[in-house]
């Protein structure tokens, strides 16, 4: 597709975010980065830089003016908080976003989505995009981005097609929440294995993550757009041994492999008691343990990926063992984690 309008991408400052934006701007495009504090190095690069958040109708009308594509990336994403943080920045903002790009008379709209949308809390093997949107959960992460997802698709109409995307833990150089996370407690001694260890779940790389973003934009733009008012799970399609894959990075990084369990229903159980505690009293951050986490981390959770190969071309470009082998050579090297 040729587009000489600028793209929108929301949430600039993030890892998918401001990836996306990089590679909009490799391949020349013009980039209006939305974001709520400046970004120097984007802008350095030629990105405009719009100052804003999900809550400003006024700063998203302006920041929309003259669009062809919005990429909303921005999100409230953590497994604890008030449930009306969640819902006013996941739902509220993402509507917000909606009419503004409608009233512009935006062509596309790309969100980026979570596999947590279909959350069951039960395991979940080769799970497609048949799976109904969840209600309910111990947080509102999941509920709040199925209704998000639920408005994006929704809005789909002619003249101003939408798309849901859904990557799962998304990894690689620059990530400064999931293995920065999961190093950090290795490093204190703090990381177990919760469950039997043996649960297999789906990891996406971020340059495939970004692929799937502009394929996705791609489909919104050809004849028909057939890919309109879908969602698309987006994985490496190579589920791992969840905790054997943590192992290996942290032998790699010349770290001791985790050894200590807790049992699934412990780990349940002392996340209900963290969060009540959290709950009650003014506790700095947020809980060591809490039940979402708890069955995210004992549970296999992957998803069919052939949905996003048939209608949106999709090929996951770097394999985990590449990506593997980059992350651990970054890492090494200095990459802040």
């Amino acid at each position: 597709m040729t587009e000489t309008r600028p793209a929108l991408v929301t949430g600039a400052s993030g890892f998918i975010g401001s990836k996306i934006v990089a590679r909009l701007l490799d391949e020349g495009r013009r980039v209006r980065a939305y974001a709520r504090r400046p970004l120097p190095e984007l802008a350095a690069r030629g990105a405009e830089v719009a100052i804003g958040d999900l809550h400003d109708a006024a700063a998203l009308a302006r920041a929309c003016r003259g669009v062809g594509t919005v990429f909303h990336v921005a999100a409230r994403v953590d497994v604890w908080g008030p449930a009306d943080d969640f819902f006013h920045v996941n739902v509220g903002g993402t509507g917000t976003l909606l009419g503004a790009a409608r009233d512009a008379a935006v062509e596309r709209f790309v969100f980026t989505s979570t596999p947590s949308v279909v959350y069951t809390g039960a395991d979940q093997r080769g799970v497609d995009e048949t799976a109904p949107l969840c209600t309910a959960a111990p947080c509102a992460y999941p509920t709040s981005k199925a209704a998000a997802e639920r408005l994006v698709r929704a809005a789909n109409a002619p003249g101003f097609p939408t798309i849901a995307l859904r990557p799962h833990l998304v990894w690689g150089p620059g990530d400064r929440h999931l293995v920065p996370r999961v190093v950090a407690l290795a490093r204190a001694g703090r990381l177990r294995i919760v469950g039997s260890g043996d649960n297999r779940v789906d990891l996406v790389h971020i340059d495939n993550v970004v692929d799937a973003h502009l394929l996705a934009e791609r489909a919104l733009a050809a004849p028909g757009a057939a890919a309109a008012g879908r969602a698309y799970f987006i994985t490496n399609g190579a589920p791992v041994a969840l905790w054997s894959w943590v192992n290996d990075l942290l032998v790699r990084l010349d770290l001791p492999p985790v050894r200590r369990r807790i049992s699934r229903r412990a780990a349940t159980a002392l996340g209900a008691v963290c969060e009540g505690l959290w709950s009650l009293l003014p506790l700095r951050g947020g809980p060591p343990m809490t039940r979402f986490a708890a069955e995210e981390l004992a549970t296999d959770h992957w998803f069919s990926i052939e949905a996003a190969r048939r209608d949106l071309g999709y090929v996951p470009r770097v394999t985990m063992a590449a990506g593997f082998e980059e992350l651990v050579a970054y890492l090494r090297q200095g990459g802040t984690y």
